[in-house]
């Protein structure tokens, strides 16, 4: 466990260095909010009657996307390990102590947190401070904000997992270019990048809730804006855990039938 805590610590502190690329990305993510909440509200304004979330929910969950981006944006991948075997560089990780999965999967979770940490209070502040119904409501119960930290924390493993994912089938794959390019579209539709869910038209709503991608940033977003209630927030959060238990068995399944089958220098 100490050398996954090392890889862990040595990552996060790596990707906190970069605080002017943070700064470019948050005032991009400040712009682009803005836009998407005026936008939404001018569609609002126009028949509320016909809005699938109301609009302080809805203003909950652009600001919380923008806020916590680096956590669920598939794009934030690492390219060093994303072509690894494609380049050979895995053979310098394969000598390190511990096993590659678990060195990855904190490589992976370190790097998420690092960009996170140094953009998400900025933009929070800001969105707290804009004026109802365009900013952040902090009204929330301290149970619906308990709920809402369980699931964020849900969210970043099975993203992180999902990447473990993607990195595995770098074994078996020439490039992995094409995957993690239809990962990412089918992610920003399926996972409410572009729009929420609910406005979505079933079947393809449905098909999105139960997808893994419908289980990253769509739940907790909408459980703290109280779209997601009652009954529905453990089964949302159950089948977080779910997505979580088998994408990380597939993943740990992948890489290690690939270790078995990758030559490296014909050795």
């Amino acid at each position: 466990m100490k050398q996954y805590l090392s890889f862990f610590r040595m990552r996060l502190l790596a990707g906190l260095q970069y605080r002017a690329a943070a700064l470019a990305g948050m005032s991009t993510q400040l712009v682009w909010g803005t836009m998407e909440v005026l936008l939404y509200r001018a569609f609002y304004l126009e028949s509320p009657e016909k809005f699938p979330m109301g609009m302080e929910a809805l203003a909950a969950y652009i600001w919380l996307q923008q806020a916590f981006l680096a956590f669920f944006a598939l794009w934030h991948l690492e390219p060093e390990l994303a072509d690894s075997v494609q380049q050979g560089t895995v053979a310098y990780e394969l000598v390190r102590p511990g096993d590659l999965y678990g060195m990855w999967m904190a490589r992976s979770l370190a790097l998420r947190l690092s960009r996170a940490a140094l953009r998400c209070l900025p933009i929070l502040l800001v969105a707290v401070l804009v004026p109802a119904p365009y900013g952040l409501r902090l009204t929330v119960s301290p149970g619906t904000l308990a709920l809402f930290l369980v699931s964020m924390v849900l969210m970043l493993v099975l993203v992180c997992a999902y990447t473990m994912v993607l990195y595995g089938l770098g074994f078996y794959l020439e490039s992995t270019n094409g995957v993690r390019w239809l990962s990412l579209a089918a992610a920003d539709l399926l996972g409410g990048a572009i729009v929420p869910l609910p406005f979505l038209p079933e079947p393809l709503r449905t098909i999105a809730a139960l997808s893994p991608f419908g289980s990253m940033q769509n739940v907790p977003l909408r459980i703290y804006g109280g779209d997601i209630a009652g009954a529905e927030i453990p089964a949302a959060m159950g089948l977080q855990a779910l997505w979580c238990l088998l994408l990380i068995l597939a993943g740990w399944i992948l890489m290690n039938r690939g270790l078995r089958r990758c030559v490296v220098a014909g050795g």
